[in-house]
């Protein structure tokens, strides 16, 4: 099963942007976009990203992880494999479609929480980006929006300034689209299932809206911070979590589902459902009753759910973090 936004290095994010609490500009980040930065940096800086995206359309994973940060290419697993399993997607004309200075320089260790505001503060033209851990120095984010391979894609590459050289210090791979809809279209269906009283389809569609609005999570926008705040107030009251997981019943038998959220399978998606495995996963004629007894219980507590999503997947996962997983369309549950 496909599914998109990897993101590998030091970069983490800051998942909703109604939970981070923006206060103003931070005194020693600044942010410079295309329009602030001279002529000549500005050329070094596209350069090295149209070198990088060539190395990703080629697969040539050796010549990105030599090109990156240390610390990124002693870690690089999760890159590679991101490149190899989007190389289809990353065939085609590119352009760039975001391009970003953001300058630490002036700090020094590494920031818990750095951020960089973009334009006039409080405007509707607004672009935040939130970094956590991020050491002191010189950066560029850049986005390729590709159009021709197998699905349309953003490649965001983060480079860090290394005296005249851009290094790569993390990539991002995330569509454009999902299912040939974009964040507008999700949002709008977002709202008209909360109308209609189906929270859970809401949130989870507000969440596809909140994903496709830009290219990185750590990136914030006035439109991800506008659907950031109708998703939480459509969350349901049951939404799942490990330290509180959501209780559903089938004959003889209780799961305890631990996380419920959406991803794109093709130009489908679909929804998953993991839970705490109740027998031993080695016995896939049990686990699979089990999955199939925990997708039949999902929706029929959620019947909204067989509208909004072609499949679901159940994951039984045990103690151990290992997880036994069945898929089935929608229209063969029963």
């Amino acid at each position: 099963m496909k599914h998109f936004r990897h993101i590998s290095g030091w970069l983490g994010s800051c998942f909703l942007a109604v939970v981070c609490l923006l206060n103003g500009p931070a005194a020693a980040q600044t942010c410079f976009t295309g329009a602030d930065v001279d002529a000549p940096l500005r050329s070094s800086i596209e350069r090295a990203a149209q070198q990088y995206l060539g190395m990703a359309q080629r697969g040539d994973s050796a010549g990105l992880r030599s090109s990156a940060i240390p610390s990124l290419a002693s870690n690089f697993a999760a890159i590679e494999s991101a490149v190899a399993e989007h190389l289809k997607d990353l065939q085609g004309q590119s352009t760039i479609s975001g391009f970003f200075v953001l300058d630490a320089s002036f700090s020094s260790g590494t920031l818990p929480r750095a951020e960089f505001y973009c334009g006039i503060f409080n405007s509707p033209g607004r672009v935040i980006f939130v970094i956590p851990n991020l050491p002191a120095g010189r950066y560029a984010v850049v986005t390729e929006s590709v159009s021709g391979g197998n699905t349309p894609a953003n490649l965001t590459f983060v480079l860090q300034q290394a005296g005249s050289n851009w290094q790569v210090a993390g990539l991002t791979i995330s569509p454009q689209s999902i299912g040939g809809h974009d964040s507008n279209w999700y949002w709008t269906q977002a709202r008209s299932y909360r109308q209609g009283g189906a929270n859970m389809a809401a949130y989870l569609y507000y969440l596809e809206a909140w994903n496709l609005a830009a290219p990185v999570t750590f990136q914030y926008t006035a439109a991800r911070d506008k659907i950031a705040d109708e998703m939480q107030a459509a969350q349901p009251a049951n939404l799942p979590s490990p330290q509180s997981p959501l209780t559903l019943t089938a004959p003889g038998k209780t799961y305890r589902v631990t996380s419920i959220f959406a991803e794109a399978a093709g130009n489908d998606l679909d929804i998953i459902v993991k839970y705490q495995a109740l027998s031993d996963l080695s016995n896939t004629a049990a686990a699979f009753a089990d999955n199939t007894a925990v997708i039949k219980a999902l929706l029929a507590q959620y019947p909204e759910l067989r509208n909004a999503f072609a499949a679901v997947v159940a994951r039984a996962v045990a103690p151990n973090g290992k997880d036994y997983g069945t898929i089935l369309a929608m229209k063969d549950v029963k």
